[in-house]
């Protein structure tokens, strides 16, 4: 049986002396054992929450793909998350891995993979999957820097990946200091490739360089969003570098005419406000309103709600946005896999406290998780509201329904 989260917690309540064993143990707790049965009742929940959507549009706009390059993927992760002599990283790598249901890391590639597709079969077989590419840090000279990167999930995995694979629609990820930037995203887009991804903080982009202009024109003619981390980054290291994911710092690609989905409403962390005539540091989320709301804007910027449900996101900005109809035109779901497979990173206890869900909902989505942590993401955020007063379903149909957003609108 599964240590449950609260059984965790008590173990961890014991004393100092039970540390070491709870850190062992761990990542062991936290794996999930897969796909798994739903009992009728909750089956029939799952439907309910489908009710009203168009299947076959609903995509996952923000899937992360990621490997050890075992069997020729050229995936990587960097040498500090899998060293022992970084206790904490290696922790969150080990987390990571259970979480993906990998439980062999000379097979890590593979399990990672079929555990993903395995997932999304059982949730819904006919929406799509934006996979994400990750590309390497890049210095502003086009040199790859010799610094690892946190992680390294290369285009050619990605786009092979879709060729095998419906589910899978491919999200390129070009870094814009390359020389050969442009060349390499007409390629992407050549082999089908239907966005770009960045993480600012991560693979040190500046959004407001020019240095980004001419990968910005050619993203605006052929008419590809970009997907941009914006806000503090965690999960992977962006230390030093978190104010490149400032999100006024993304106006010069919509000035450009890129349509933009801005990762996570920017819903972590301060930033400076570029605007004020004085240094001063802001909400990133505010921050980020001011972009998504600027009539100039218009219909070419997106929030990307996922990890808005996360326990150290779940409380204003989520409110917020649960109580805007001008934010909730421009909301489009992502999942963030595999961090919804992290039993701690959703805490549905606190949703309740917070009025977020109700206690019923919460049993039918904990169920959920069990079954598949996949499908919970998604049946969670069917059953939001803004308070505990309202009526669930906060969040319409649009939101969930984001094909149309990868259907190239050329300038």
């Amino acid at each position: 049986m599964r240590l449950t989260r609260r059984a965790l917690l008590g173990t961890a309540a014991v004393g100092a002396t039970s540390i070491a064993a709870l850190r062992l143990a761990l990542p062991r707790v936290l794996a999930h054992p897969g796909v798994g049965a739903l009992s009728p009742e909750h089956a029939a929940f799952v439907a309910r929450c489908f009710e009203g959507l168009q299947r076959e549009r609903l995509w996952d706009t923000h899937v992360h793909v990621v490997g050890l390059g075992v069997g020729g993927t050229g995936c990587s992760v960097s040498p500090e998350m899998q060293s022992h002599r970084h206790p904490l990283k290696r922790l969150q790598y080990e987390i990571y891995l259970a979480a993906s249901g990998v439980t062999d890391e000379g097979d890590a590639d593979r399990q990672y993979l079929e555990r993903l597709l395995a997932l999304h079969r059982d949730a819904n077989p006919t929406g799509k999957l934006v996979s994400l590419a990750f590309d390497l840090r890049v210095d502003e000279a086009g040199r790859e820097e010799s610094e690892p990167s946190s992680f390294h999930t290369p285009n050619e995995y990605i786009l092979s990946l879709a060729e095998q694979y419906e589910e899978i629609v491919p999200c390129a990820s070009v870094h814009p200091y390359r020389e050969d930037a442009v060349e390499r995203l007409d390629a992407c887009l050549a082999r089908g490739a239907r966005a770009v991804k960045w993480l600012p903080n991560a693979m040190a982009i500046d959004p407001a360089s020019e240095l980004c202009d001419a990968f910005y024109e050619r993203l605006a003619q052929a008419g590809v969003p970009l997907i941009s981390h914006a806000g503090k980054e965690l999960a992977v290291d962006g230390e030093g570098l978190q104010e490149l994911g400032n999100p006024l710092r993304l106006r010069r690609a919509l000035d450009a005419g890129v349509r933009v989905i801005v990762a996570h409403c920017a819903s972590l962390g301060t930033s400076l406000d570029l605007d004020a005539k004085k240094p001063v540091q802001r909400s990133a989320y505010e921050l980020f309103k001011r972009v998504a709301l600027a009539p100039e804007y218009d219909g070419r910027v997106f929030g990307d709600i996922s990890a808005l449900n996360f326990t150290n996101r779940s409380e204003e900005p989520l409110r917020d946005v649960l109580g805007s109809e001008a934010l909730l035109a421009r909301m489009v779901n992502g999942s963030d896999y595999p961090l919804p497979a992290i039993d701690p990173v959703v805490s549905t206890w606190k949703l309740v406290r917070n009025g977020f869900l109700s206690e019923p909902d919460r049993e039918s989505c904990n169920a959920v998780f069990e079954a598949n942590p996949l499908l919970f993401d998604f049946v969670l955020k069917r059953c939001l509201r803004r308070d505990a007063g309202s009526a669930p379903g906060a969040l319409p149909a649009g939101v969930f329904e984001t094909a149309r957003l990868f259907e190239p609108e050329p300038a």
